[in-house]
């Protein structure tokens, strides 16, 4: 914990919070001493400076609506300035640069993805080929009228509607690899129960709705998966409405009959029952068999040790073989010179790796890592994968609709 707080109040502080001491520190970030919160810590500053970034974009292009709507020629030499401004803007998103000597010596720490919303929002709901509908019960009598959609909701139905003139026209059998005789649903996962791990890491809660006199909560996380009910009461943090939770916690799950994961926050009281400050649900299986491939992410680098160790059990190589296994894509060919080649696409990057010992060894796995972060440019079977990230979700209370927590 202290070793955190040390390292959050340094990234806070960047060079010129700390003394001599720390300054060496910033400057060469020693290995050994990064963990997962120094990328994490790393990759907020970077959020949040593209944030900002964004907000004086946003600023400056009303400033200049304004100036527009001014007549005069004094609108119009001022409007000229304006207009360099977002120039030297896009300049600056293209390299983050030299201007800040801090920002070189962060770039050296891998970073992951913040998203500062859910990851749903920004790949459609994972409803790429996966729908999902409501099975509502009928209306009994008069006292149903005013019930609400949610409490009729008894299932869900998930499933994609085609509908498509036969027989099928050439370019769609030629372009997808379709045999013209199945149809449009190839290579769809079969309907058979599957089990899963599901591993979920709670980083932390910010401005959580006080729920004690004292205007502070004492919030414990509560997650529930099908049959699995995990309550972490006893590490309640105390007095706090931003919490650091730093907790991982494995559920094992069966699809599709437990796909539908809630985490909450609780506020744990001595007296009485603890109250409930917010909740979120996700839903496990769209994200499982999305395209996107929402399981585990891609990270931006391959390696074997250190904090940055690859976490998905498929290493590159394999997650791509079968990418363009089921995407019907021809590939991938691992050349000589560091080249791979996937459809008519040829990419490049470094063929060796080294282990903890600095011994090292030749791998492919840098090349297939570097398909994967590109995948969305091969053509047809081409899409956006999920990148490593960390989701920021609303917390919501069914008694404050629409209120976030």
């Amino acid at each position: 914990e202290e070793e955190k707080e040390k390292k959050k109040k340094k990234k806070k502080g960047g060079g010129g919070g700390g003394g001599g001491a720390e300054e060496v520190e910033e400057e060469e970030p020693d290995e050994s001493t990064l963990d997962w919160w120094s990328k994490y810590f790393a990759s907020i500053e970077t959020m949040k400076e593209q944030l900002r970034q964004q907000e004086a974009a946003a600023a400056e292009a009303e400033e200049k609506e304004e100036m527009e709507i001014g007549e005069g020629s004094k609108a119009q030499a001022k409007n000229k300035d304006k207009s360099k401004a977002p120039k030297d803007d896009k300049k600056k998103k293209q390299q983050p640069g030299p201007e800040l000597p801090e920002r070189k010596n962060k770039q050296k720490i891998d970073e992951l993805k913040v998203f500062n919303k859910e990851l749903e929002a920004e790949f459609d709901n994972f409803e790429d080929w996966l729908h999902t509908f409501n099975l509502l019960r009928g209306k009994i009598g008069d006292n149903d009228d005013n019930a609400t959609e949610e409490e009729r909701i008894v299932g869900r139905f998930k499933g994609s509607v085609c509908v498509y003139k036969v027989p099928l026209p050439d370019d769609i059998t030629k372009e997808a690899g379709y045999d013209p005789a199945f149809g449009m649903f190839q290579g769809i996962p079969s309907n058979d129960p599957i089990n899963v791990l599901v591993r979920v890491y709670v980083v932390r809660a910010t401005d959580l709705h006080p729920a004690d006199i004292n205007g502070k909560a004492d919030p414990y996380i509560a997650i529930k998966l099908g049959k699995t009910d995990i309550k972490d009461k006893e590490n309640y943090i105390s007095k706090q409405l931003n919490p650091v939770f730093g907790k991982s916690f494995d559920i094992e799950a069966t699809f599709p009959m437990e796909s539908m994961l809630t985490v909450a926050v609780y506020d744990w009281d001595l007296v009485g029952t603890d109250d409930l400050i917010g909740e979120t649900k996700i839903d496990l299986e769209n994200r499982f068999y999305s395209k996107h491939r929402a399981t585990c992410g891609v990270s931006q680098t391959y390696s074997i040790h250190g904090y940055n160790t690859w976490r998905d059990p498929m290493k590159p190589s394999q997650i791509l073989s079968k990418l363009c296994k089921e995407g019907k894509v021809d590939g991938p060919h691992f050349g000589p010179g560091g080249r791979v080649k996937v459809a008519n696409r040829v990419f490049t990057g470094p063929t060796e790796i080294e282990d903890e010992n600095g011994q090292k060894k030749p791998t492919d796995e840098h090349l297939a890592l570097a398909v994967l972060r590109h995948w969305e440019d091969i053509p047809r079977a081409g899409c956006r994968l999920v990148p490593e990230h960390v989701e920021t979700r609303p917390l919501l209370n069914p008694d404050k609709p629409g209120i976030e927590q």
